[in-house]
């Protein structure tokens, strides 16, 4: 969430009822912003599993067959030696290395997707500026509704989380350049 409404609440109970309340009353785009993980906030928020094992899981594949193909291909096809009887292409001396790269595969990808598709590094964001949002990594709680929501209206959307236990609310709005 980059703009829109936050509200701040003292549980993470308060929280959770907050986000349930509002897809009941047809938000969708929600999010939450707690000090620690708060149980079922996912789920209330209704946001979907995460796609970052189905990108990781291709290239941690791709990591392991390149290097098994490494492998054979420089010990038992380009240049072949016969050492105390031993075949060239033997696979168990190849699961180590062809281990080692698909985990180094899987870790770089997984790095790399998870920065993209959180958009981090975030330096800034509007959130920040509403006052008291630095409490949500101290004590508090914080439910936003993002402007991009078919059903956003701001008043509207303020009285909602008041209604449903706001303490406050705050308008988290990008910064003007001039």
């Amino acid at each position: 969430m980059r703009t829109g409404v936050l509200g701040e609440f003292e549980t993470p109970e308060a929280m959770v009822a907050a986000l349930v309340g509002l897809r009941r009353r047809g938000y969708r785009r929600l999010d939450a912003f707690s000090p620690y993980p708060v149980h079922g906030a996912e789920e209330a928020a209704g946001m979907s599993r995460s796609p970052l094992p189905w990108i990781v899981f291709p290239f941690a594949l791709a990591g392991a067959g390149v290097a098994y193909l490494i492998q054979w291909y420089c010990n038992a096809y380009d240049y072949p030696l016969n050492v105390g009887g031993r075949p060239p292409h033997s696979a168990p001396a190849f699961i180590p290395i062809t281990f080692e790269m698909c985990v180094l595969a899987a870790a770089i990808t997984g790095i790399v997707a998870y920065l993209a598709l959180t958009g981090l590094p975030e330096l800034w964001s509007p959130v920040f500026e509403v006052p008291g949002f630095e409490r949500a990594s101290i004590d508090r709680f914080w439910v936003g509704v993002d402007v991009r929501d078919p059903r956003f209206e701001r008043g509207a959307v303020e009285r909602a989380l008041a209604e449903l236990g706001a303490s406050r609310t705050g308008w988290a709005a990008a910064r003007q350049t001039s």
